[in-house]
């Protein structure tokens, strides 16, 4: 099984109840392709003192997992997964740094 793990940060504050959608709606665009074989998403935890190092710190964390890469490749493929970036974009600017890699034990 291959792992995405996204980081994604907005640009700039985004209301809770926004967020919540915004992780909703990407679940949602994976689990439609019916590649998916794991899904999990969480908000950053800050901690004091955090945004005096210089370095991206993500909004939250978005994980999922599928059999293949062709399954991975597949799944970026779809209209539905371009549409709901374009989407989110143009409603809260983002950046995502993101990692394709094994199960981690």
């Amino acid at each position: 099984m291959i792992n995405h793990t996204m980081l994604v940060s907005f640009t700039g504050p985004i209301p809770d109840p926004e967020l919540d959608q915004f992780l909703t709606d990407i679940e949602v665009v994976v689990r439609d392709t019916g590649l998916l074989r794991s899904f999990s998403a969480q908000r950053h935890i800050p901690v004091p003192g955090e945004d005096e190092i210089p370095a991206m710190i993500a909004t939250a964390v978005i994980q999922f997992g599928v059999e293949t890469a062709d399954d991975l490749a597949a799944l970026f493929a779809t209209p539905a997964a371009g549409q709901i970036i374009q989407t989110w974009q143009g409603r809260h600017p983002y950046r995502v740094a993101w990692v394709n890699h094994e199960v981690v034990a």
